[in-house]
């Protein structure tokens, strides 16, 4: 029913994709010639070849992820240019897209995959020249590779770096399972090791007390892969020049055309609301962090790598709460356990642990039942390792849809995430943030997995807008911070205590400590995203238009070395590119839609959550997502539920 995980021929992989996408070429060439001018006839069998190819590829792009080697680097580099140049090939298919033009269905589903098939097609610049078409092709091939380089860089320079801590007072206030992490032996002495990979590095950053070694840190870490700086040069040449051939003024306005915001003016204007309707309080907020620092530390020129520390210091004090208190109680086990238990009762479906092939010794596989039949697998891998990149994130892999032959698929998915490992002393134990990490990456799984389209192209997380796409994320993460859910698997690892009431009041009213600051960064990293793509910047002008932006929104002047921009991988390898928006965007969806369904006392209205999995989730891609949301609640989501949420005056 599922396809196994395993690849045994890293090796050949490459010649053995070729040999697949010339097969898939000869029978798209059949299909394009065939007298045939059905839907069932010819979108079907092509969405039964994309199943086909992700099947194949996605174990070797998921490895490269996950296992991080020379070999899986070596076959994914070489498969690139191989899948590029097909996808490339199938978008300057010119007969097959005047036969998709004229297929008539009355399924609406499949109305909207030929819908979104044309709409692709011509974003793909069918309707261009053959010169022009041509140089598109080469744009995408060199697309992929720069992304896929950028990615390298970033890893290749986290990896590269670690400082080396001699005296054990500079790691004194670090929790325990940090420093366990952190501890080696050197020359017969206790050193402790401090990376760039996420979990040291913040370990480090927010109670590290030696401020000339975050100082160190945190300018190692914003001044990684100067390289990149090239790569993003290219990148927005080329994005630019894409854009124009197709037509549009610029890189953000071709992205919107599959968006659910329909105009940049919407975009910024958005943007430039939410920033306005936090700026006073932050200004506040951090006007009492530099009180704090100053009256404790005497530090009068609080500076960036400063304001975790102090922040973390600050909350203690605040709310005489900080996350060594909470970890404790949260056990990676007992967690995921928890977390199965709530979807499990949310959306009436059964997890039983699976017994089948993963890529490491720590990956949890599950398989899902619906009214005790067989509906979808789930994979887990949860910790941080040398030859996994930093970041959490939900792969799908199977998709639920009918084949051409009226066979039934089920869906898979994985959700990665970046923990700290066990110890020899201490059990893998999350901070709250990472609970949240947990709950949002499972969101995204459950958006794949509980998709009941029959058509593939819009089932689960396909066919999905962009900016619409973390709606279920943030959706599922907002209930990590409700007594009711996190009273289920919250129990000290050692004595088994459940998590005391207070403790879990604390969770809730740190929630939104530093909210509008919070949000202040969200809307400079969305601003710099799409306005870098609504015209060519080059060179030191990268710079320059972050420094405006932060004119608005960064109330503390970064360091002139940091250079975020190296590593926001997000928009120059990961997709976002004039759509990290999409996160607030998204936002409001998940506010309002949380609001209409919080039960405190439960923690789940079921009703609610009942009509959520039936009406936005199983439909996947196949409506806009504002029409879905119309219909379930029957209203348009209201903004002023995000600044509910976050609290904000």
């Amino acid at each position: 029913m599922f396809q196994a995980f395993k690849i045994n021929n890293l090796n050949t992989f490459p010649k053995d994709l070729d040999r697949l996408l010339n097969k898939q070429r000869k029978t798209i060439h059949n299909i394009t010639h065939s007298e045939d001018s059905t839907y069932d006839k010819i979108l079907k069998p092509l969405q039964d070849l994309d199943e086909e190819l992700g099947l194949f590829f996605t174990p070797l792009s998921h490895l490269n992820s996950v296992m991080n080697s020379d070999e899986t680097q070596k076959a994914y580099e070489a498969s690139l240019p191989l899948l590029s140049k097909f996808s490339s090939e199938m978008a300057q298919n010119v007969a097959l897209f005047q036969k998709i033009e004229q297929i008539k269905s009355e399924d609406e589903k499949a109305k909207t995959v030929v819908a979104h098939d044309i709409r692709d097609f011509v974003l793909s610049g069918i309707n261009l020249p053959e010169e022009k078409k041509k140089r598109m092709e080469e744009i995408s091939l060199k697309l992929s590779e720069l992304s896929n380089n950028f990615s390298q860089n970033l890893l290749d320079a986290t990896n590269a770096y670690e400082l080396i801590i001699k005296d054990a007072k500079d790691v004194e206030g670090i929790p325990q399972s940090d420093i366990d992490a952190a501890k080696e032996e050197l020359e017969g002495k206790a050193v402790y090791k401090f990376t760039l990979q996420i979990p040291s590095y913040l370990a480090y950053m927010t109670y590290g007390p030696n401020r000339e070694y975050r100082k160190e840190l945190s300018k190692a870490y914003s001044t990684r892969a100067p390289q990149n700086a090239e790569v993003i040069d290219q990148i927005l040449s080329l994005k630019q020049e894409k854009a124009k051939l197709l037509g549009f003024e610029n890189y953000a306005k071709y992205a919107l055309e599959t968006r659910d915001a329909s105009t940049q003016e919407e975009v910024t204007g958005f943007l430039n609301k939410l920033a306005d309707a936090a700026l006073p309080q932050a200004k506040s907020e951090l006007a009492e962090l530099k009180d704090f620092a100053d009256k404790v530390d005497g530090i009068d020129d609080l500076v960036t790598y400063d304001i975790a520390y102090y922040s973390e210091k600050l909350k203690k004090e605040k709310f005489d709460f900080d996350d060594t208190m909470t970890k404790p109680y949260f056990l990676q086990n007992k967690v995921l356990e928890g977390l199965l238990g709530i979807v499990s009762d949310l959306f009436g479906v059964t997890f039983k642990p699976a017994d089948v092939p993963t890529w490491h010794d720590c990956v949890k596989p599950f398989d899902i039942y619906e009214d005790s039949k067989l509906s979808g697998r789930i994979y887990f891998d949860l910790e941080a390792r040398k030859e996994k990149r930093g970041g959490a994130w939900m792969n799908d892999w199977e998709t639920h849809f009918v084949d051409s032959k009226g066979k039934t698929h089920l869906a898979s998915a994985f959700v990665v995430c970046n923990f700290s490992p066990a110890t020899e002393t201490t059990p893998s134990l999350l901070r709250h943030d990472d609970v949240v990490t947990l709950f949002h990456e499972m969101g995204h799984a459950i958006h794949h997995l509980f998709g009941k389209c029959h058509e593939r192209s819009v089932s689960g997380i396909n066919g999905v807008a962009w900016d619409v796409v973390e709606f279920p994320s943030q959706f599922l993460e907002n209930f990590a911070y409700e007594s009711a859910i996190l009273k289920r698997f919250g129990f000290h690892y050692e004595t088994g205590d459940p998590i005391p009431q207070t403790l879990m009041n604390k969770i809730k009213e740190t929630k939104n400590f530093q909210a509008a600051l919070g949000i202040l960064r969200q809307v400079e990293f969305s601003l710099f995203d799409f306005k870098l793509h609504q015209k060519l910047y080059q060179g030191e002008e990268v710079q320059a238009l972050l420094d405006s932006i932060r004119e608005k929104t960064s109330l503390l002047k970064p360091p002139s070395y940091n250079k975020f921009q190296h590593g926001f991988a997000h928009i120059f390898a990961g997709g976002y590119a004039a759509g990290y928006y999409s996160y607030k965007w998204a936002e409001v969806l998940s506010a309002d839609a949380f609001f209409s369904c919080l039960d405190e006392k439960h923690g789940f209205d079921k009703v609610h959550a009942k009509g959520y999995k039936e009406i936005i989730l199983a439909n996947g891609g196949a409506k806009e997502m504002s029409e879905l949301y119309q219909k379930w609640l029957g209203r348009k989501a209201d903004v002023k539920s995000l600044i509910k949420l976050y609290e904000i005056d």
